[in-house]
């Protein structure tokens, strides 16, 4: 029998942009942010050009926290977050990749172009759940500063928040 772990719940209210054209990822995502202990404002984009055109669009205000997907149509996560380190005005949004690329040169790639974390996007919904809400909960502390590579991959493996199964309709 699990132990269900009790989150803190996070006291404000972040905006949070998700770039992921994976209909059943972002759809897991969404069910995950409503089990967790977080009040957030999602706007998901399904590719890297459409997320470049609301970051650049003026008056926009940025996210909180920007999940983005490598592999994406017209303009993958590679691209889509060298543009966003290299304009001053997006230098700063903290940005986590949210993949299931696994491949160690990849994860040395993102790092080096300034990612803040790097999550491989886990098989158990309840891993799921704890690595977005430890990946919130690092934001919504301030802690948005690059890591060390040591500390750039975020996983949900050390403890289980919940069940090991999808949540059911």
């Amino acid at each position: 029998m699990k132990t269900t772990v009790a989150l803190k719940p996070i006291d404000r209210t972040l905006n949070v942009y998700l770039a992921d054209d994976d209909d059943a990822d972002c759809l897991l995502f969404k069910e995950a942010l409503a089990e967790l202990p977080v009040t957030v404002n999602l706007t998901v984009l399904d590719d890297g050009q459409q997320l470049l055109d609301l970051l650049t669009t003026k008056g926009n205000q940025l996210p909180d926290v920007l999940f983005l997907d490598l592999n994406m149509p017209r303009k993958n996560g590679f691209a889509s977050l060298g543009q966003i380190k290299r304009d001053e005005k997006l230098y700063d949004l903290p940005v986590i990749v949210f993949s299931t690329a696994n491949n160690q040169e990849k994860v040395k790639d993102v790092f080096r172009d300034a990612a803040h974390y790097y999550i491989r996007k886990p098989a158990k919904f309840s891993e799921l759940k704890e690595v977005i809400y430890k990946a919130l909960e690092l934001i919504a502390e301030g802690n948005i500063k690059l890591p060390k590579e040591e500390n750039f991959m975020l996983t949900g493996e050390e403890k289980s928040t919940s069940d090991e199964s999808a949540p059911s309709k």
